[in-house]
Order: structure tokens, then sequence, then C-alpha cells
């Protein structure tokens, strides 16, 4: 896949702006709609997790036994403490304080006080260890479900996006499914369970001063934290923005290497990322300036009401309704909630953070398929090489700009039809359409009655394209695209790509097929050698020859070469050439080509302008009619042993013809 930010694609749609779909698509959604996305975000999280369910119970099972344990902490501290200072007094047996402590307190207390503390941290592990299974299940369905999506989308969405930004997208969504899924189950619902059990123990050993106090400090906890996080979380959108543009202005870039490097534009590109970066500074400033006045808030709040806990509960001591023990009960009741309510504001951060993560994944979940397998759609299955038939077609990639225009032509089972003509006129756009990549008509285009306009058809024996399952479809097409990318992965994995189950000497024989097994056998690590981040370590020729391979490998009886021999060297593009003339043979094949000297043995050759037919016929009948085709040949052969039109054996190539579009 390649970045389309920068390098202009000609398949793209015009007007089309990666940057401002990416942004436009990460923006923030209006204020009513938020909780509501919130929730709905929340509701499509739960199936995920409900094939988990026996663990999400046993879970919060061990979950309120912690809680449990970590409240009776308190209560046994409280019994500890007034054991240690008896009603009568100081020591009056005359023992060592050693021996004192012996004998009036209880070992059972010290027993079962060590007993909860452990059991606290044994219930939570449990918790965790339990509900690990369930959390990385769910996230590991929603990613391959997003990747698998992503895959299903149309050639247009993927030639409009971004990939730095996209996969920031799914990374940080798949971060938010975790964080959302460990803190409501780890955090959250632990946090109002242990309020609820200390404002019930408050209320019913104490006065209900103790309690108001403490709903109070909560409220306005909460209050303040929801209202500035709310605040804080506009700020934040805009740092994942700026981090996602210079996530992929620095991606682009580096994808885009050798480019930078031609037109000497390092400094360019270093004040472009400098200036993303610059926005992304800037953004996680006031994020940070904004976290500290949160953090200063809480503390203000939790300090007060734990002052004003303190001061109640001395005034019970001094009247002599309440022990020492209770005064420290209540403080360390305090100190247990105030750990959990300061992480609140963290948790509420993280969860609307988690949750705006999680519903941009969702949103890519929701991108609309272009291209949708038909709910009556069959599989393919040829038992020969089909007829392939443009019937009357129409396509454009916007409303505004017509690409082909009526097309129509058939290219028998079995034989080979080229295209041929001008950059621009619709070639690459054939093999598209062949693909389904895009459907034919135009989008946006509609009838006068609403209906979508027809744009003709596309069929195999006779059957509609949009009949037949877009895998099956495109598991009986092979090509050899122009400008080949690879996987960063070895020679013999790009090879076999074309067919996955194919063993290693499969994979060897097509090498030799295509004429670079020898190439490969003189590397030091042969087959096995990395070709780099979209096969950068590779010439475009040997590039262009691992596809050859690849396509070979799969053997379909559909056959799509485009320009499949621009980047090779004469000598190997002759050699090449018959070995694709005899591969094809028996196959249906389309020859998209600027060269002309690669098509002369077609069945039939189209010559496309402006997405019409405007000549077609073989070779000799076409130098014969002595029009836009024989123009093309004299152009392209400067009349270098073309002094017979009629020839139809190519000239000798000139020196650098080598790399194809010598046309005019």
């Amino acid at each position: 896949m390649t970045a389309s930010g920068s390098g202009s694609n000609p398949h793209a749609p015009d007007g089309a702006n990666p940057a401002a779909a990416t942004a436009h698509a990460a923006g923030p959604p209006a204020p009513g709609p938020e909780r509501q996305a919130d929730w709905s975000a929340l509701r499509r999280l739960l199936p995920y997790l409900w094939q988990y369910r026996w663990r999400v119970a046993a879970a919060l099972a061990f979950m309120v036994a912690a809680k449990l344990a970590t409240v009776s902490v308190p209560l046994l501290l409280r019994e500890l403490v007034d054991t240690l200072a008896p009603p009568g007094g100081p020591n009056r047996l005359g023992l060592p304080e050693a021996g004192v402590a012996l004998v009036v307190l209880p070992l059972g207390l010290l027993l079962a006080y060590g007993a909860l503390r452990f059991c606290t941290a044994l219930f939570t592990e449990l918790r965790e260890l339990v509900f690990a299974k369930a959390t990385e299940g769910a996230t590991r369905a929603i990613a391959l479900q997003v990747f698998g999506h992503l895959h299903e989308l149309s050639l247009r969405f993927h030639l409009q996006r971004q990939t730095g930004g996209l996969t920031r997208d799914i990374e940080r969504g798949v971060r938010g499914v975790q964080s959302l899924i460990s803190y409501l189950l780890y955090s959250i619902v632990p946090t109002i369970l242990e309020v609820t059990l200390v404002l019930l123990l408050l209320g019913l050993k104490f006065d209900l001063w103790f309690v108001w106090i403490t709903l109070a400090a909560l409220v306005l906890y909460v209050f303040f934290t929801v209202r500035v996080t709310q605040w804080r979380m506009e700020l934040r959108r805009h740092m994942n923005e700026a981090e996602s543009l210079s996530q992929s202005r620095a991606i682009d870039s580096l994808l885009n290497y050798e480019t930078v490097k031609y037109f000497g534009n390092e400094a360019y590109e270093a004040q472009r990322y400098d200036q993303a970066l610059e926005g992304l500074r800037h953004a996680r400033l006031r994020t940070q300036s904004t976290l500290s006045l949160l953090n200063a808030g809480q503390q203000l709040i939790i300090a007060v009401a734990l002052v004003a806990m303190l001061w109640r509960a001395t005034e019970g001591l001094l009247a002599g309704r309440m022990t020492l023990g209770d005064l420290v009960m209540i403080n360390a009741f305090m100190i247990q909630l105030y750990i959990p309510l300061n992480f609140l504001g963290v948790l509420y951060r993280e969860i609307r953070q988690g949750l705006i993560d999680l519903e941009r994944l969702f949103e890519l979940l929701d991108s609309q398929r272009e291209i949708a397998d038909r709910p009556d759609a069959v599989e393919l299955r040829l038992a020969r090489a089909p007829e392939i038939r443009f019937e009357d077609v129409h396509f454009g990639y916007e409303p505004e700009r017509e690409i082909l225009r009526g097309l129509s032509f058939t290219i028998p089972a079995g034989q080979t039809v080229a295209v041929v003509g001008p950059s621009g006129a619709g070639k690459s756009t054939l093999a598209r359409l062949l693909f389904r990549f895009y459907e034919v008509g135009q989008p946006g285009r509609a009838a006068a009655d609403g209906t979508p306009a027809a744009g003709g058809r596309i069929s195999l024996d006779g059957q509609d394209l949009r009949s037949f399952t877009q895998a099956s479809l495109r598991r009986a097409i092979g090509i050899v695209p122009q400008d080949t990318v690879l996987f960063n992965d070895s020679i013999e994995y790009n090879i076999r790509y074309g067919r996955p189950d194919a063993g290693p000497e499969a994979a060897r024989q097509a090498a030799q097929a295509a004429h670079i097994h020898d190439f490969i056998t003189a590397l030091p690590q042969g087959y096995q050698t990395r070709v780099g981040e979209r096969g950068l370590k590779l010439s475009g020729g040997e590039k262009q020859r691992v596809a050859i391979a690849r396509t070979l490998l799969k053997d379909p009886p559909i056959l799509i070469f485009d320009e499949a021999t621009s980047a090779l060297d004469s000598a190997n593009e002759r050699a090449i050439q018959a070995e694709l003339r005899s591969v094809a043979r028996n196959k249906t094949t389309l020859v998209i080509a600027h060269r002309l000297s690669t098509v002369v043995d077609a069945h039939q050759i189209l010559v496309l302008d402006q997405g019409r037919i405007v000549e077609r016929g073989r070779h000799a009948e076409l130098l014969a009619a002595g029009g836009r085709y024989a123009q093309m040949w004299a152009l392209q052969h400067n009349g270098a042993g073309a002094s017979n039109p009629a020839d139809p054996h190519p000239p000798p190539h000139e020196p650098g013809d080598e790399h194809g579009h010598q046309m005019a």
C-alpha cells in the first residue's frame, strides 16, 4: 500500500484532499450527540464481551470479595487501636511494655489484619487473571474485524486515506478498547462499590454528618472533574489531530524517500514536519496546563473534605461519643477513598478518551463498502478461459469527469486483446473495473427519476460481473501492474503471495519463467533476501519480474498485463515477452501498453483516446490503415527499421527505450 500524501495518483478522484478528509473524520462531534455516541460505543462493545460472560461474572465476584476485604481493614484497625488503649488507663500490671502488648493485644486480630491485607491483593490479582482472557479476546476480535473491513473497503477509500493517520486511529482504538474494559471493571465499578460500603458504615455507626460531608465532597469532586475534563477533551482532540498529522507527514516523507532526494527537498520536508511538530507541541502544552489545573482542584476538594471529617471525629472523641479507634478508622476510610478518588479524574479522562478512540474505530467499521456482493451473488467457477465483454461501459471517478464513454469490445475466450493510447485515456481503468475495484457508472450521477444512471455492464461468458462474489472473481484474475509494490519480506514470500499454499519449488519454477532465478540465487541470502519497504531494495525491473513470477505462480484463467515489462531492459523484455505469450496461450488476456512493440502479436488491438475506441484491428491491419496507431508506431520508432510500416515485426529497441513511455 502506498500513502497518498505526496505524489499524485492519476486514478484518485479530482479534488480529493486526504488530510482534510482525515481531519474531518476525526473532528469533534456536536455536543448534543456526543453522549449518545458514547453510549452507542459502549453498547457495541458489549457483544464482544458477552461470549466471555462467565469470566466477567467470576471477575465481578472476585472484585466484590476484594472490596469487602478492603473495607474490613479499617474496621479491624479500629479494634486493634481500641484494644491497645483499654478503658483502665496505662499499664497497671507492672509488666514490661512488650509483655503488656502480648497480654492485651489478641493474636487473632493481628492474624486477621494480615489475612485481610493479603486477601485484598489476592482477590484483585485473581480478578485480573480471570478477566485477562476476556480483555485480550475482545481486543483481538475488534482489531481483526477492523482489519478485515478495511480490506473490504473500496479503492477510492484507500486512495484518499493517509496511512499514518489511519494506523494511529486503529492503534488508539484498540488501546481504547483495553482501557475501557480495564478501567470500567477494574476501577470505576470497584470504586462505586467501595464508596457505597463506606457510606453505609459511616451512617450506621456514626451520625449522618460524616455521610453528608463525604457525599458533598464526592458530588463536588465528580462535578468539577467532569466539567473540566469535558473542556479538556476538545483540547485532547486537537492534540490527537496534530499527532496524526505529524505522524502522517513523517511516514509519507519516509515512504517517498527517493522522491525527496531526487528534488533535494530534505529541508522542505523537515520544515513541513517541524510545522506539524510545533502544532503538536502547542497542543500538548495546553493539555498539560489544564491537567495541572484539574489535579490542583481535585486535591483541594479532597483536602477540605478530609479536614472536615477529622474535625468532626475529633469533636466526637473529645465529647466521649467516639473512641480513638473510631478516629483512626475514619482517617483510614478517607485515605482509602482518597486513592481511588484521586485516580478517578485520570480514569474519567482515560475513559472519555477511550470512548472517542473507540468511536473513531467504529466509524471505520461503519464506513460503507462502495462495492458489495449482491445477496444472490454466486461463486465464479471457470472450467476454461472465459469470454469477457464490455457493453456500452460508462465510468467516471467523479460525476463531473467521465473517463470511459460508452466503451464496447469483446475479449474472446483464450485470446489476447491489447489496449493502447495516450496517458489518461482510461486504459488502467479497464483493469480496475474487471477487478471490481469500482462499479461501472459514475458516483452521484442519477437519472431524471432519481435512479442510478446506467453505466453499461461487463460480463464473463454472458453473466454480469456483479452476479459473482468479489473474492471468487479476483481469484480468477491475475495481474502484473505497472507500479509493482512488494511486501517488506523475503523474495520467496512475495513470489508465493500469488499462491500462498504453493511450495518453495513452485516459487523457484515461477522465478525461472520470469527470468529472475539467476539473480536471486546470486544474492547472499538467496530467496530469503528481504526486499525492504515497498520493495525499494530492488530495482524497478527486478520488482517487475517478481510481480511476473507471482502472477505466473497464481496461474489464473484471466490475465492482465498493465505495462508488465515497462521497467525491463530490452534483452530481458524479449525473453519475458516470449514467456508471457506462452503463458497467455489459451487464457483470456488483456494487455495494457504504451510501447506498441509489445502488443504486435495480440489477436486484436484497441486504440483508446479520451475514453473511446478510435481504432481496432490487428497490428498489420492498423498499420495499413494509416490512422492513429500508425502515427503512434512511427513516433515511437522514429523511422528506425520502420521503413516498411506493414512489417509486423518490431525493429530493435533504441537505447533508453527499456523504461517505456517513449510516446510523444
